[in-house]
């Protein structure tokens, strides 16, 4: 879609050049049938270059390009007006070029689901937080399969995790039947205070879908908008709270397995290879049951904490919710897993409803 956009600007550029062409002589044009002065033949040209910067700054400023755009737009259709009969039909490629400024500006712009998503985690970055190492003495209150996972994945003689970005790609549905669509993503995480923010794109049919997740404290909201201007998602409330809260103890243990040695964190030893954790933010209590492997590997987490929303965000479920995982890699000394399932287990049978690909990973950033 973006490349098709991108070559209408320049083809729709390049037939600018034609009224330029005109205004001073270089070229017999027959189509052009009105005279063009070498003043508003400038203006043609200035359309022209103007309608192919912004065909490049799609790519190399893709949040600002729409701004490139609006010069565009006005040298364009202020070319057009005064050549109106020879012209008028560059105005449905203007049209066009309005219909995707209004997507920049609500995608990109001040008011969009990414500038709120980058003000929430410049806020979160703004604090200084202390990370000492962890040792042998942090993992002494743990479960034997715990602490040997952390052994696992690298946490012993590393920071203690406070935050963490996170890159993922994968694919997403709505329900056991719903066309899977594909997604990508980028997430923060706090631990000092806890917080996780997670701005998702995804499309549908080439439509673009955003959801955007801020957990600050403890409250949750969850928006969802089609085309970044239709709301389709309003998820806030105490069900909602609590699905974030599990949600922010699954992170945890997936991906900042240092952080477990969090003193809210409640163990209970199952079994050799099962524990379950009891995690307290504010007023909300949520458990889990946690899988190892033989390698001592996290492999599975399921809870019967989370809620499950309806489409609009309106109605919450209490579903039991699981995310096995597999393929873990190492990033720097830390080794964590790179793929996972997200899967509802509802009385008539349990599907997978998302599946991650984590492509990269940062622990402890700093404000710049």
């Amino acid at each position: 879609m973006k490349l098709v956009f991108t070559l209408l600007l320049l083809v729709h550029g390049l037939i600018h050049l034609m009224g330029f062409a005109k205004a001073f002589g270089v070229a017999v044009l027959t189509q052009l049938v009105q005279p063009i002065s070498k003043a508003m033949g400038l203006v043609w040209l200035l359309a022209a270059v103007l309608l192919g910067a912004t065909a490049a700054a799609v790519f190399v400023l893709p949040r600002w390009w729409w701004v490139v755009g609006v010069m565009a737009l006005a040298a364009s259709q202020t070319a057009i007006a005064r050549s109106w009969s020879d012209a008028k039909f560059g105005s449905l490629a203007n049209l066009i070029l309005l219909v995707g400024i209004l997507y920049g500006v609500s995608s990109q712009g001040p008011w969009s689901f990414r500038a709120e998503y980058e003000r929430a985690v410049s806020q979160q970055l703004a604090r200084t937080v202390e990370t000492p190492i962890v040792t042998d003495a942090d993992l002494a209150h743990l479960p034997d399969a715990v602490q040997r996972y952390l052994r696992v994945a690298g946490a012993v003689g590393q920071p203690q995790v406070k935050n963490f970005r996170a890159r993922f790609r994968g694919e997403i549905r709505s329900g056991p039947d719903a066309r899977w669509m594909p997604f990508t993503a980028e997430q923060h995480n706090f631990y000092d205070e806890p917080s996780r923010l997670f701005l998702m794109q995804a499309s549908f049919l080439a439509i673009p879908i955003e959801a955007l997740h801020l957990y600050v404290g403890p409250s949750a909201t969850m928006h969802v908008k089609v085309a970044s201007l239709i709301q389709v998602a309003d998820a806030k409330g105490p069900e909602m709270d609590q699905a974030e809260t599990v949600t922010l103890l699954n992170d945890m243990c997936v991906f900042a397995p240092a952080a477990l040695i969090n003193p809210n964190i409640r163990w209970e030893a199952i079994d050799a290879r099962t524990t379950k954790a009891s995690f307290t933010n504010a007023w909300h209590t949520i458990s889990a049951e946690l899988s190892f492997n033989e390698e001592g590997e996290l492999v599975d987490f399921q809870s019967d904490d989370r809620y499950r929303s309806s489409s609009d965000g309106k109605v919450f479920t209490k579903t039991r919710w699981s995310t096995p995982v597999s393929d873990y890699r190492s990033f720097g000394p830390r080794r964590v897993s790179t793929r996972g399932e997200a899967r509802w287990h509802p009385a008539e049978g349990g599907f997978a409803y998302g599946r991650f690909e984590l492509e990269q990973i940062e622990y402890n950033l700093q404000q710049r």
